[in-house]
């Protein structure tokens, strides 16, 4: 049995995360599925590429983002990944495989419909097909580049701004997730 925090020690190390104001402890599986509050995605195209992103603002990322009220995971992974990557969705994203667990120290949940003051941070994987540029609608995030690259590349590229991120695409890739 592989002892991934172990291997992932920065992943597994409990912190806080001043713009959430809340504790994080990273966990494997899946959360139950109405405390996710937020999804990203381990996106991979049909020659195994990780799909990747930068923001207006520099930020390298993996596509992702907040729930809307009602909206089922599958739904948030979809409208993120066309928002954010310009990527459709090939067959069902995958279940979560690991998340965040948040414990705000806030009085309030930052959106009325998010779960408080315990929610999940979730990661799932999504086989995807690049159509086109991000939609980037009006109030959300600007992305300017998508990027697809091998995994252990895409980690590279994405630990210039997140660690967590990269960390999580090469534990996708450890776990074999990302394969055919």
């Amino acid at each position: 049995m592989t002892d991934w925090a172990a291997r992932f020690p920065t992943l597994f190390r409990p912190r806080f995360e001043g713009y959430a104001n809340a504790d994080l402890e990273f966990r494997l599986g899946a959360p139950p599925d109405g405390q996710v509050s937020r999804l990203h995605l381990v996106a991979v195209d049909s020659e195994g590429l990780v799909v990747v992103c930068r923001s207006v603002e520099e930020w390298r990322f993996l596509p992702g983002g907040r729930r809307e009220p009602g909206e089922a995971l599958a739904e948030l992974a979809r409208r993120e990944l066309l928002e954010e990557a310009g990527c459709l969705v090939v067959g069902d994203p995958g279940p979560v495989f690991c998340h965040q667990r948040a414990l705000s120290r806030n009085p309030e949940p930052h959106h009325a419909h998010f779960p408080h003051p315990e929610s999940a941070w979730g990661y799932a994987v999504a086989r995807v097909e690049l159509t086109g540029p991000p939609t980037n609608p009006e109030g959300a995030e600007s992305v300017v580049e998508v990027r697809r690259m091998p995994a252990a590349d895409a980690a590279d590229w994405l630990r210039v701004h997140d660690e967590e991120h990269a960390a999580v695409v090469l534990l996708a890739d450890a776990m074999g997730l990302l394969g055919p």
